[in-house]
């Protein structure tokens, strides 16, 4: 058998290598000199075929090369050669195989490349905060006049078409809020440069087409201004680009010379215009709308105006103007309305007032004005203008009911001054309901004063004592 072998390793040459593990090595290359037992218990067992010691010795050097990366998890191999699936242990790296950090060669500890803080686009691993760095006079790159730099940010001018853009809807918003303060923390972080003197001139551009309460918070919004954002030069320039503009500022507020002027007057009164500035321009203007303004101004810081301040020539809003103010508000117009007897005058005063939230208040007013005059005059002229009011929708039904309930509920106190009262106000509830003033739910909430009797016949003309 072994001659066979011979023979057979002969005709097909093997590497020497491929069988370093195989039974021809070490003593067995001997196996020609003495005989092979091949006996086993009395049986006799034939020689391993050349093909079993080659898969033999080819699964020795897999499971050795093996060993040293994959000890204790992959696959085995049986003594037959035959591949068995042993037991696999958790990797220790929570990654998959592909994204897997660990090195291929079985060498380190499986930790990831420097600390975490390699790859692309890192600057280092997380939580690390970089120290200042102090200067190297060493370095090549130094340059002394580094030390001393110093680095802010530039902001370039606005020019004429940004600054529009830009601070007409800072303008807005401040007509809806009145906080001069944000407008000036706003203007501040622009650089406005050459176009500081066109924030006056913008500001009243937009007030001339609002309300009456947006013109004063445009004074208001100016006096706050001058000092911070501008100077004194900058609203005088201002304003004489106002008196320029005036004949194209009169195609869209055919009264925006009178406007202007008293825009002028309210800026001397504050001390951001000089007392100067209108006598600068006597004999040197040649378009009318500029006289006119001009003289506008200078009527309105001379005249008194009936002990009313230059201060409170705009009036202000509803929301902003006290309560007492507003009821002096009111019994002024009531008592300017008795005397002209203009109906329409008084709507536009009403108007300007913008408290349509406190009409009820001035049907209160008018209502204890009529209880309190002794003549009939009074009484026609104050019924003939509620009763324009609500018709033309100005005072609403909520608002007059409520002046009537107020005038109920206290026309006790209102009896100590005016002992007539409960009479004159059944007739005026009368009238004003015959006139559409009031429906019947209002009137019939009127209170009635008792008649005073006697107390009986004959008891010397002696009265009842007053219950109400």
């Amino acid at each position: 058998m072994a001659t066979e072998c011979e023979a057979w390793l002969n005709s097909n040459p093997v590497e020497v290598d491929n069988l370093s593990d195989s039974f021809l090595s070490g003593d067995e290359e001997k196996a020609g000199s003495r005989p092979v037992d091949n006996e086993v218990n009395g049986n006799w067992i034939s020689a391993p075929s050349i093909h079993e010691v080659r898969v033999k010795a080819k699964a020795k050097r897999r499971l050795r090369k093996n060993s040293s990366r994959d000890s204790g998890r992959g696959d085995s191999l049986s003594d037959n050669g035959d591949s068995i699936r042993g037991l696999q242990a958790p990797p220790t790296s929570p990654k998959s195989k592909l994204l897997d950090r660990k090195s291929r060669l079985g060498k380190g500890r499986g930790l990831p490349k420097k600390g975490g803080a390699g790859g692309k686009g890192v600057w280092g691993p997380p939580g690390e905060v970089y120290d200042y760095e102090e200067v190297d006079v060493k370095d090549p790159n130094y340059d002394e006049d580094q030390e001393n730099c110093v680095y802010e940010t530039v902001v370039l001018p606005l020019d004429e078409r940004d600054f529009e853009k830009t601070v007409t809807p800072i303008m807005q918003e401040y007509f809806e809020h009145g906080d001069t303060n944000e407008v000036a923390e706003l203007l501040g972080e622009l650089n406005l440069g050459p176009m500081r003197s066109g924030v006056p001139t913008l500001a009243v551009s937009l007030a001339l087409e609002a309300k009456a309460s947006h013109r004063e918070l445009t004074s208001q919004l100016l006096a706050a201004l001058c000092g911070r954002v501008l100077t004194l030069a900058d609203v005088e320039h201002a304003f004489d680009g106002l008196l320029r503009e005036l004949p194209d500022l009169v195609l869209d507020t055919p009264d925006a010379p009178q406007l202007v002027g008293q825009f002028i007057a309210r800026a001397v009164r504050d001390q951001i215009l000089s007392k100067s500035y209108i006598d600068s321009y006597k004999g040197k203007v040649d378009c009318e709308h500029a006289r006119a303004a001009l003289d506008r101004a200078a009527v309105l810081l001379k005249m008194n105006r009936g002990g009313r301040r230059i201060e409170n020539l705009w009036g202000s809003g509803g929301g902003q103007r006290p309560v007492t103010q507003l009821v002096r508000e009111v019994n002024l117009l009531l008592k300017e309305y008795v005397l002209s007897g203009d109906v329409v005058e008084a709507e536009r005063c009403l108007r300007e007032l913008e408290v349509p939230h406190f009409h009820h208040e001035f049907v209160y007013e008018a209502i204890v004005m009529v209880l309190e005059s002794k003549g009939e005059k009074t009484f026609k002229m104050v019924l003939q203008l509620l009763k324009f009011l609500c018709e033309s929708s100005i005072i609403t039904v909520d608002q007059t009911r409520r002046g009537f309930e107020r005038v109920y509920s206290d026309i006790a106190e209102i009896n100590i001054d005016v002992p007539s009262a409960y009479s004159a106000l059944e007739q005026f509830v009368e009238k004003s309901f015959s006139a559409g003033i009031i429906d019947k739910s209002v009137k019939d909430l009127c209170p009635y004063r008792g008649r005073k009797r006697f107390v009986s016949e004959g008891d010397g003309g002696r009265l009842k004592p007053e219950s109400y």
